[in-house]
């Protein structure tokens, strides 16, 4: 049977299949995942989508790796909401001269990174961009900005490992 001539299945039939599958596998992330691809499917339109089924699988299937790739990740805690005693401090004598390795380090790594790279991460963690901002202002798609972004936040949290207090 040509591929033309098969019937089709509704992505709804696919998802409450995968939905299924994917919450006995991993409860609350199988979930979130299955859910999140859905929604990325309804949003970019179906008519591009040719096979619902592989499409919701693999796009479970990377929510979930992206979900565990961010637990892995060090923990980001905004300066303003750190309290008094938790910030990184040094010698009051050495303060100017740790700040400035510390700033030609993050300059070094930074530097180090495709420019595309360099970008999503100057404009979003010094600028303030969204993600979406980003995307559209770069002419790339949302995803090709996070796999930028965590490409950057692993470089530099590899560069920057001996400035840690931890």
């Amino acid at each position: 049977m040509s591929r033309s001539s098969m019937p089709r299945k509704g992505w709804l039939a696919h998802y409450r299949e995968l939905f299924g599958i994917w919450r006995r596998k991993n409860l609350h992330d199988g979930e979130d995942a299955i859910q999140d691809a859905v929604v990325k499917m309804l949003e970019n339109g179906l008519g591009g989508v040719d096979d619902p089924r592989a499409y919701l699988s693999r796009s479970t299937a990377n929510g979930l790796i992206d979900r565990h790739r961010r637990r892995t990740l060090l923990e980001f805690r905004p300066w303003d909401d750190l309290d008094e005693d938790e910030h990184p401090s040094v010698e009051d004598g050495q303060a100017s001269i740790f700040t400035a390795e510390l700033l030609d380090a993050l300059m070094v790594a930074l530097q180090e990174l495709p420019l595309a790279c360099q970008k999503v991460y100057i404009r979003h963690r010094i600028e303030g961009w969204t993600h979406a901002e980003i995307a559209r202002d770069l002419g790339v798609s949302r995803s090709m900005v996070e796999k930028h972004m965590n490409r950057a936040l692993l470089h530099i949290h590899e560069r920057l490992q001996k400035y840690s207090p931890y």
